[in-house]
């Protein structure tokens, strides 16, 4: 294109992008022109801004103005439809011609780049600082978007306004950028518009990135109201609304007011976000102003702008402006004093929306929301106090009155100023966020909502909160989670409803009428909240307020003060107000309800924090004086000092009771349980998860992305990251220690290796930081070193390194070092983080990739064990279904004595904290237990039956057992502070009591060892044989059969393991007010283990709960490897169960073997939510009515039942057996207790205690309240402890969030909480929140499974696994075969001894050649005849005759540092000759064609050179047209070191993946020329695994050709390439004979080659010498250049080396050089060889055929013995791509080889298989019918003319050339059994055939192309004087017509 037609080009361009308004505004050209400029000059922004966008801006604004002229009323809706303007007149428009050449594809750029979403969605797109991806629409493809880059200053706010005028966009296909005009833009996008183009139509929709990382459709962009393309309306209505001042409350708008803004052409929101709301706060008043009261149209209408102004506002990376109109946004004409970068640009008065809604998902965060206290998200906008209205005074006195402090929850409405006691009430905003929340559409709901989505009324929000507290419980505590779930419910249900009312009503085309379904009037409010309230006995009271809700306010403090509201939990104040909006609130009377509430606002800290205050200020002392009150005989220290008095010798009959329990115990027969010292073992379980984990590993190896070389480790080293707790610390050494993977790995040697285990494992202390620098620095020094970092309990930690101070250095180490920088980026750095609760870490801005979680496995699938184990996993569903089982005691369950008397003491401390409360009472209740079993009946009702039943389980289990084996009972106390005093007064208990000896108090902290008395050390050291005087239990799982109470103690627990012996878990102490799902989870936890199950068929109730207690509420993830435990039954419930209870260690603590156990029943997953597979032979609801039954008919029985308990507490399985399956709560034993007798310390049953705790599971008691939450489900069958929060850490995107589905996976359930859950400011994923392009890590993994699965075990199993996998990586399978048919030589030249490294010519040449072929691989083939072949009757074969079919033996050898590779290897060396690096451009490579002409094929060959940009040097083109000329060759006499004279051409097919192509480390980065020779069809896969390797693409001809074919090409080619190169070269003034004449052919599987070196050994005293034959691995470098630089090597005509083989002692070895046949590797001369050609028809042994022919042409074969090639065993491509099958499909694949052949013109079943490949086969297998005279004739072998063919094993082929001059064998003397002739050229005469003598009765076969030529031949040859044919012996292969099959007659001599 000339210079004019581009200047003409542009020129129109700027006269169509200047036409706008049909013409250009001259008159003011220069005006705007300098203030654009001066703007232009003034502002800070260094992006460039539109200079004539406001030449245009009269024009556009008479445009629209005519638009909306012509459009109906009210449809603005439609605005911003596609065809929206297709009714009104269009201006006439011509887009621009494209230039020449451009894409004029739709959905791509002109530049040919793709734009549409669906394929950018997952890729990597550099956005500019300032813009954002915006989906634009195009009108020919409407089911697509594209994508683009815009300036985000020319684009609306969150409330459609504020948008700069013009446009500045990029294109993201091209990256071409500074598109000024739309116009401009759309032309480029390939948008082709028939009308002019405009932003606000075509640009659709703001594009976010989704949960996985890909780019997705986002909000609607609201256009509306923006640029001022209405008319401004100058009405008084609207000018009244637009100058309200900012305090005034947007719900003084009357009905009217909103009608007449209405009216207009102004935004219907315009009245509400003018005084300073965010639109939260507008959308409200907007449903419930306006919905109500217009039409349903316009209603509708008007719904749906603010709905859309909402959903704008939740975009969080779109700020909403708040402030003014009148100064909110840029001038509508831009002046010359105006920037975008002023403050009044949209990112200067922004805020971040619905910050209240995000906070709100914990109520950690509530005491910061409590300042808020002014603030709404929701209803009229907060108005100052006038001055009439009054504050609301609190009472003074309040709490001594109430005895609680009330909560006031506030609602709607303005919320009063509070004075006076503020101390005694606490204010909540969390009501009035759950109101704000559900008012707000989630996005997962956007796209599918419709234009009649409504919302809840205020009235109805009210309405249902009400209904809510109406049907708690009187002494049931409300949660927020469950009117969250009510209301959202509400919404989904109405929103349902109307959706599918207005789909039926657009079906019929009629008009829709929105429903009112959810219009509850003011007035219906109050009358329907007092209906409600009526039923609910007087718990609910309904204030109706006229004036505000101070007034309300005020009469509910009256009412508590003069105490009328007694009884009365909750007041809910409702106002109406003059203007008829509605206010609310909510205050918490009941005393249990408000004092749950208020300590639930408590973070952790904030609890300890209070508890700590308490004791130290003394506050407590009032509770120790209410307990001692309660002692019958006054304070219990004096009781207790009276019992330790008498005890001390003045007399009981305490003493007397223990010396006849010792006694007892004397004469009780010696039998008791051997200890079983648990030993690390390895289930099978385990290591499924570790092959989990290892396929994970090898996926992300085996990605594109190339984030993890693993070809490149030689060895594995890792650091375990563990919570600060010395207990789990030790428990993780000993498992280091146990598994022996230090020496395994090659870490430390065995005699250290237990001393050095600590360095593995680090906790958070001052020796941390030491441990993890040390660790960096090995990663950085050892490149070759995969370094695994596993964060154990990764959940515990997850506090940003950058939010705390360095005053707790500890709380955020494991951020510092798990996004360490250095540790991210290091490539040879992989980190697993393992957890038993992984929600915290599956938030939208996680590191994790979700295809990188690895889940822990299900045990069975469809009832089917899979894996034969004999022990099962026990966790929170089995405990929780023990609950429902009714045949024995469940085995979770709450104390209501005790409930009862801590409901009584906190109405009586008020003021107290309630956990100082709780572990009094318990403190009481043991004291008075461990009196009662001492003998002190007294004291047995102040303590509870439960609490009784541990204490004398506990005491009374060491009597049971000789060796005073006893329980464990675990008391969970989490703050430090009660457990020490716990301790401490439990200690001085035991000890007045005189029980010290008898069990062990032990107080376990996280940061301190286990300490035991001495007496109980002696007892572990002799149950556990150990004689170290030094031992000290270092775990908890050291004090296996210690009667003991372990107080635990800490925030929470670190996953320490506890023993078998562990019987009870009391942890009726654990906050109950904190709901977080992780919280409650690793609580409830601790008690998870495994059950042995040695007798199949009796079991108790278990159910396969594998995943995580909470992690699926319904079913289980069995997507990869099912790994499997066991499957349960319910055995009967009359016979003892036989289950033995194991502990589970970190690494799945079962010692014993493993067994099937059967399975009977049918699944049943609706009987608890959270069992997926568990086995019932009821349906639950059944189950659940006969238990209820079954109940109402013990009651009964019920006193007599708690008698008996009571007599025999100790033995409780007697009851259990005993009550038949009533499922029973701890009240039934209370209701007796008072008429029962205790006994006391001697009264014991005789089974050892090891043997019961083996029996059954542990029993757990747990508080009422979160009893109740763990055992509850919805009505959809989900567990409501899964609904809660999961984490402190992260909080939910809107509380408007749709439930956990009942069949969720752990996958799917992952994926939830990737949607709908975000990392606080103080969480460690949240830094990655301010870079999102950052996605995932690509070298992180997480590990989760349930508590005390054993994934300890599983993750050091799989770094055994991966260490031996590196290993194998760098090992491969190379064949190591004999060479067969040797014999030993006799009478060979001698060899010159000076010429052992080269051969010398002349000695060579009078070597002769060995006819038979010695390779391993052909000795299924047809032997080769020579003299020695008859002499020795054939040579025997290495392998036995039954051997012949078996797999050839490999051997596997460790790679060297020469080997060649496949495509697997990514090493930083090789990126660059693998094409990988950027500077590369891999895929940059042209197409040549090279044609020449051949004489073999009768025709000119075309073939095609893929030639990568960075090796055309290797070239020569035609300078005028590029066209490829040649390939350069060098000079016999070039001499480069570095330089590799050969050409490498190596032949493939199907293994684009497998081929050992990377020579780059066998070369050792000499410089060399390889080439691919590939087949058409292969050459785009072969081009993307290998894009800068050189590749010869064979003809579309030759795609179902053998490796002839390639053979036959290659040689052709070189020599065509060869008399090329001469010519020029000769141009230039060189002998044409100095040209290179070499090539070198290797197979695709040579992976080493090695160097033979003979040595004299020194210290040898025989003669001759003894020689040594060592073996070393060589380059193929110093191979090639060893072989180039044989003297006269152009005399050779083929040169090669020998196959390796372990047995280096071939007879050959003595002799450095051998005249052999060559395989797989040789350097052929292709000028000598000129005459010689390999046969392209071949698919077998052509290089047997080869080097025959060669060395008949006179030629010289020399092998070089010293070297040899190892050859990879690689299973896939190569011989193995041709498979024979038939063409007709339903004929079975398994076809014989006598079906290859058929008689001509018969029906047979025609092939799918080249011919020649057929004709092979079928000789090789059935030539032995063929020629039945040869068979194992080998002195008269098969003459064969000119070819070789493997006739198989048993026969003996002599090889004869017809051409003149050739070499032959003498053959005088011979006769033979048989002739072949094998498509037979000229030379073959009759003459020649007579020469030669045949055994009477011989076979003759004759094979040609066609019938006539095979009867031509006959006649030419004149076969029928000696032969006998017979026309039933003419055949042809198996092939139709068009496949051309060959034919062959067979005859007789005669």
């Amino acid at each position: 294109m000339c210079v004019k037609e581009i200047f003409q080009l542009n020129n129109a361009d700027y006269k169509m992008g200047n036409s706008y308004a049909g013409q250009l505004k001259t008159t003011r050209f220069e005006e705007v022109l300098h203030s654009s400029i001066e703007a232009s000059l003034r502002s800070n922004n260094l992006v460039p801004r539109p200079v004539f966008s406001q030449l245009y801006l009269e024009a556009e604004h008479q445009l629209i103005s005519n638009l909306e002229a012509c459009k109906r009323p009210g449809n603005e809706e439609e605005e911003e439809d596609d065809g929206s303007e297709s009714s009104s007149p269009l201006i006439p428009y011509q887009m621009k011609l494209p230039p020449e050449g451009c894409c004029t594809t739709d959905g791509f750029c002109q530049a040919g780049k793709d734009l549409r979403l669906v394929s950018l969605s997952n890729e990597q797109i550099e956005v500019l600082s300032g813009f954002l991806l915006i989906g634009a629409k195009s009108p020919n493809l409407p089911e697509h978007l594209l994508v683009c880059a815009v300036d985000k200053r020319f684009l609306p706010d969150d409330n459609g306004r504020n948008a700069l005028l013009g446009f500045s966009g990029n294109c993201v296909g091209c990256g071409e950028k500074g598109f000024r005009y739309f116009t401009e833009f759309s032309n480029h996008i390939n948008l082709k518009l028939t009308t002019q183009p405009k932003k606000q139509k075509h640009l659709k929709y703001y594009l976010i990135k989704n949960a996985q990382g890909g780019l997705t459709k986002g909000p609607l962009i609201s256009w509306k109201g923006t640029e001022g393309r209405t008319q401004q309306s100058a009405s008084s209505s609207t000018s009244s609304v637009l100058s309200q001042p900012p305090e005034s409350p947007a719900s003084s708008t009357t009905v009217a007011s909103a009608e007449s803004i209405a009216g207009t052409n102004q935004n219907p929101s315009t009245g509400f976000l003018q005084a300073g709301a965010p639109t939260d706060q507008a959308l409200p008043r907007a449903v419930t102003g306006i919905s109500v009261a217009h039409s349903n149209r316009d209603s509708s209408r008007h719904q749906n702008a603010m709905k859309t102004n909402s959903l704008s506002s939740q975009n969080m990376s779109r700020p909403s402006v708040i402030g003014n109109l009148a100064n909110s946004g840029p001038p509508k004409k831009r002046h010359r004093g105006w920037s975008p970068d002023s403050p009044s640009a949209t990112e200067t008065g922004s805020i971040q929306s619905n910050t209240l809604a995000q906070n709100s998902g914990s109520k950690a965060d509530i005491v910061e929301l409590a300042c808020l206290t002014q603030s709404s998200l929701l209803g009229p906008i907060p108005s100052p106090r006038t001055a009439s209205e009054e504050p609301v005074v609190v009472p003074d006195n309040l709490l001594k009155i109430c005895r609680t402090r009330p909560v006031i929850f506030k609602g709607h409405g303005n919320f009063p100023y509070l004075c006076g006691n503020l101390n005694d009430i606490v204010v909540s905003p969390l009501l009035q966020n759950c109101y704000g929340n559900t008012q707000s559409l989630p996005r997962v709901y956007e796209q599918h909502s419709t234009s009649v989505t409504t919302v809840l009324s205020v009235e109805m929000q009210i309405l249902l909160t009400v209904y809510y507290l109406v049907q708690l419980a009187p002494d049931q505590v409300p949660l927020i989670e469950d009117l969250e779930h009510i209301l959202v419910r509400a919404w989904q249900e109405s929103n349902l409803t109307e959706t599918k009312q207005y789909q039926q009503a657009v079906s019929q085309s009629m008009s829709y009428v929105s429903p009112q379904t959810l219009a509850v009037t003011p007035k219906q409010l109050t009358w329907l909240a007092k209906l409600a309230a009526s039923s609910c006995k007087n718990v609910v009271r309904i204030l109706d307020s006229s004036n505000s809700l101070a007034e309300g306010l005020t009469e509910t403090f009256k009412l508590l003060s003069e105490g009328k509201l007694q009884g009365k939990n909750f007041v809910v104040i409702i106002c109406i107000t003059k203007n008829q909006s509605t206010e609310s609130c909510v205050v918490v009377t009941g005393k249990r309800q408000a004092r749950f509430l208020a300590e639930s606002m408590l973070s952790p800290k904030d609890h300890l924090k209070e508890i700590n205050y308490e004791l130290v200020t003394g506050k407590v002392g009032a509770l120790g004086a209410f307990f001692s009150s309660l002692c019958p005989e006054g304070d219990i220290d004096t009781l207790l000092e009276k019992c330790n008095q008498e005890r001390n010798g003045q007399g009981s009959c305490f003493t007397a009771s223990l010396k006849k329990f010792d006694d007892t115990t004397a004469q009780r027969p010696t039998i008791c349980s051997v200890s079983n010292k648990e030993t690390c073992q390895i289930h099978p379980v385990q290591l499924a998860v570790a092959r989990k984990l290892l396929s994970h590993v090898c996926a992300i190896a085996d990605s594109s992305t190339q984030n993890l070389d693993l070809g490149s480790f030689e060895k594995v080293d890792f650091l375990i990251l563990v919570p600060p707790s010395e207990v789990a610390y030790q428990q993780t050494v000993l498992r280091v220690r146990q598994s022996g993977i230090l020496v395994e790995l090659g870490l430390e040697a065995e005699s250290v290796a237990n001393q050095c285990a600590e360095q593995y494992v680090m906790k958070p202390t001052t020796e941390a930081q030491s441990k993890f620098e040390a660790f960096q620095q090995r990663a950085l020094k050892n490149p070759y070193t995969l370094f695994i970092l596993i964060h154990d309990h990764a959940h515990w930690d997850l506090t940003s390194g950058g939010v705390f101070p360095q005053s707790e250095p500890f709380l955020c180490l494991a951020d510092r070092i798990v996004n360490c920088k250095e540790m991210k980026e290091a490539l040879n750095m992989l980190t697993l983080q393992v957890t038993s609760f992984p929600f915290a870490l599956q938030t939208q801005q996680t590191y994790i990739s979700p295809y990188n979680e690895i889940h822990w496995p299900s045990s069975c699938n469809n009832g089917v064990n899979l894996y034969h184990e004999n022990n099962k996993y026990f966790g929170l569903s089995d405990f929780i279904d023990s609950t429902y089982s009714g045949h024995r005691l469940p085995l979770l369950r709450y104390d209501s004595s005790f409930e009862a008397m801590v409901t009584s003491v906190e109405e009586r401390f008020p003021k107290m904290h309630s956990a100082v409360i709780w572990t009094y009472i318990l403190i009481q209740h043991y004291s008075a237990a461990m009196m009662v079993t001492a003998g002190h009946s007294q004291m047995k009702n102040y303590s509870s039956v439960e609490t009784l039943e541990i204490i004398q389980s506990l005491i009374n289990s060491t009597g049971n057992c000789p060796s005073s084996h006893g329980y464990m009972v675990l008391l969970r106390i989490p703050s430090i502070s009660l457990a020490a005093l716990a301790y401490e007064r439990l200690c001085q208990v035991r000890y007045r009591l005189g029980l010290q000896y008898r069990f062990e108090i032990i107080l376990g902290t996280p940061n301190t060892k286990i300490n035991i008395d001495q007496h109980f050390l002696t007892q572990l050291k002799g149950w556990q044989k150990i004689e170290d005087p030094d031992w000290a239990p270092q775990t908890y799982l050291d004090l296996e059969d210690l009667p003991c109470i372990l107080i635990l103690s800490g925030t929470d627990p670190y996953g320490e393991s506890f023993p078998r012996s562990a019987k009870y878990y009391d942890l009726r102490l654990i906050n109950s007010t904190c709901f977080l799902r992780t919280a409650l989870e690793q609580e409830l936890g601790l008690a998870a283990c495994y059950l042995v199950l040695d007798a199949p068929g009796q079991t108790v109730i278990v159910n396969d709960f594998s995943e995580s207690d909470l992690d699926k509420p319904g079913s289980t993830d069995d997507d990869e490897d099912n790994v499997a435990i066991e499957v349960t039954t319910v055995a009967d419930s009359g016979k003892k169960s036989s289950i033995k209870r194991q502990r589970s260690y970190s690494n799945h603590s079962v010692s014993s073997r493993s067994s099937k156990v059967s399975t009977s029943g049918a699944e049943d997953s609706a009987r608890h939510p959270l069992n997926a597979e568990s086995v019932n032979f009821e349906d639950s609801s059944v189950a659940r009515e006969k238990s209820k039954l079954r109940a109402d008919n013990t009651k009964q029985k019920t006193i007599h039942e708690s008698q008996y308990s009571e007599k025999h507490r100790i033995d409780l399985d007697q009851i259990n057996n005993s009550k038949k399956g009533s499922r029973r709560t701890s009240k039934t034993y209370s209701s007796g207790s008072s008429s029962t007798q205790t006994p006391i310390l001697g009264q014991t049953s005789s089974q050892c205690p090891r043997t019961k705790a083996a029996s059954q599971p542990p029993t757990m008691f747990l508080p009422k309240l979160v009893y109740e939450i763990v055992t509850k489900v919805d009505n959809t069958g989900v567990a409501k402890l899964s609904s809660f929060l999961p984490h402190h850490s992260v909080h939910w995107i809107t509380s408007f969030h749709p439930s956990l589905a009942k069949m969720m996976t752990s996958t799917e359930q992952s994926l939830y909480y990737r949607q709908w859950t975000v990392a606080k400011q103080n969480h460690t994923d949240f830094n990655k929140t301010q870079s999102r392009t950052e996605m995932f890590h690509p070298r992180r993994l997480l590990l989760s499974g349930p508590p005390q699965v054993g994934k300890t075990g599983a993750y050091l199993q799989f770094l055994s696994i991966l260490s031996r996998m590196l290993i194998r990586l760098m090992e491969v399978d190379v064949y190591d075969e004999e060479e067969i048919n040797l014999k030993a030589k006799e009478d060979s030249v001698p060899q010159q001894k000076e010429s052992i490294l080269w051969p010398d010519l002349e000695t060579f040449s009078k070597l002769p050649f060995d006819y038979i072929v010695h390779d391993p691989k052909y000795e299924d083939a047809s032997s080769v005849f020579s003299r020695d072949l008859a002499s020795n009757k054939g040579y025997k074969a290495n392998k036995k005759e039954d051997d012949i079919y078996l797999r050839r033996h490999t051997t596997r050898m460790r790679l060297s540092k020469y080997a060649a590779y496949n495509t697997y290897h990514h090493c930083e060396q090789c990126h660059e000759y693998m094409g990988f690096n950027p500077r590369c451009q891999p895929y940059d490579s042209t197409l040549h064609a090279f044609t020449f002409s051949c004489s073999m094929l009768g025709e000119e060959v075309q073939l095609h050179f893929i030639i990568p940009k960075s090796k055309e040097h290797n070239f020569i083109f035609s300078q005028p047209g590029g066209q490829l000329e040649s390939m350069r060759l060098p000079f016999v006499t070039d001499k480069n070191p570095d330089c590799i004279k050969s050409p490498v051409f190596t032949p493939t097919t199907g293994r684009h993946e497998h081929g050992l192509f990377n020579l780059y480390h066998a070369m050792d980065g000499a410089s060399h020329l390889h080439v691919l020779v590939i087949k058409e069809y292969e050459m785009a896969v072969y081009k993307k695994y290998w894009p800068n390797h050189i590749m010869l693409v064979l003809p579309s001809i030759f795609n179902n050709a053998g490796v002839g074919a390639a053979h036959f090409l290659i040689k052709e080619l070189s020599y065509h390439n060869l008399e090329l190169e001469r010519n020029r070269q000769e141009e230039l003034g060189t002998k044409p004979q100095d040209v290179w004449p070499f090539i070198v052919i290797a197979d695709d599987s040579c992976v080493m080659w090695n160097s033979l070196n003979t040595e004299i050994c020194k210290n040898s005293t025989s003669v001759p010498a003894e020689q040594k034959i060592s073996e070393r691995n060589v380059s193929l470098k110093h191979v090639l250049q060893h072989i180039e630089t044989t003297a006269e090597i152009p005399h050779y005509a083929l040169c090669g080396i020998r196959k390796w083989s372990s047995k280096v002692n071939s007879p050959y070895l003595a002799e450095p050089f051998s005249r052999c046949h060559l395989h797989d590797f040789l350097l052929l001369n292709v000028d000598l060889t000129q005459n010689v050609q390999y046969n392209q028809n071949r698919f077998t042994c052509d290089e047997v055929d080869f080097n025959l022919r060669v060395h008949s042409a006179g030629l010289l074969i020399c092998r070089f013995n010293r070297f040899s090639v190892m050859k990879k065993q690689i299973a896939i491509g190569g011989h193995r791509t041709f498979l024979i099958k038939s063409k007709v499909p339903d004929v079975p694949m398994s076809i014989s080889p006598s079906q290859y052949i058929c008689a001509p013109d018969s029906k047979h079943t025609f092939l799918a298989a080249p011919a020649q490949l057929l004709l092979e086969k079928y000789l090789q297998h059935t030539s032995n019918r063929l020629f039945p005279l040869s068979v194992r004739n080998y002195s008269h072998p098969v003459l064969s003319v000119d070819c070789y063919l493997n006739l198989g094993r048993e026969i003996t082929v002599c090889f004869v050339s017809s051409r003149p001059h050739s070499l032959n064998i003498n053959s005088s003397g011979l006769a033979f059994s048989g002739l072949l002739l094998y498509l037979c050229d000229s030379f073959v005469t009759a003459s020649i055939l007579k020469k030669f003598h045949f055994l009477k009765g011989a076979t003759l076969c004759v094979i040609c192309q066609d019938r006539s030529s095979l009867r031509q031949t006959v006649v030419r040859l004149e076969l029928e004087d000696e032969w006998q044919f017979r026309l039933r012996d003419e055949f042809q292969t198996a092939n139709s017509q068009e496949d051309k099959p060959l034919f062959f007659l067979t005859g007789r001599h005669v």
